[in-house]
């Protein structure tokens, strides 16, 4: 008999837990009930979203110049500042990308993102010491390692054989 009423009391458990999980997966159900980041998140700002349309169809000038309006109402986005300094680099505007960069490590240091692009920067600038120092920083903040590292050693390393290919090369 004990252990029918356990059964029961698991039983209840179980149909109650699954209430409670469906409950969250109904659609229609207010956002807040859901206990989503996405919820309390507000609207993304039109010139940042114009900015990344422009990004992803290779319009890096037309990117730079909606990133730059966004930074009027969203001057502590460390995503933003990245961004500018991606397209300004994709531009050849080397210090104005250099610059936008450390806009956004200044406003967050481990942005893995920036420092894998500055690191990304001084090879295209042609200064690996620099962007060996972004690796050492990307390979301490990402514990069990990470696509921005990943991405940054394997610029490196495509860019050592290149210079190794050279007459001179290292």
């Amino acid at each position: 008999m004990a252990g029918t009423v356990w059964k029961r009391l698991a039983m209840a458990g179980l149909v109650a837990g699954t209430f409670f999980l469906g409950a969250a997966l109904v659609p229609g159900l207010p956002a807040h009930a859901m206990n989503s980041d996405e919820a309390s998140k507000e609207p993304p700002d039109p010139d940042k979203a114009a900015g990344e349309t422009a990004l992803k169809a290779g319009k890096f000038a037309d990117a730079v110049a909606f990133f730059m309006k966004a930074t009027v109402r969203l001057p502590n986005d460390p995503d933003l500042w990245n961004e500018i300094g991606y397209s300004s680099r994709k531009l050849g505007n080397f210090p104005q990308a250099l610059a936008a960069y450390q806009k956004a490590l200044a406003i967050k240091p481990n942005h893995r993102g920036a420092l894998e692009y500055l690191g990304e920067l001084y090879i295209d600038t042609g200064n690996m010491d620099m962007a060996k120092q972004q690796l050492a920083k990307l390979d301490k903040i990402c514990t069990f390692g990470c696509a921005e590292y990943r991405a940054l050693k394997a610029a490196i390393a495509n860019q050592k054989t290149s210079y190794a290919d050279t007459p001179g090369g290292w």
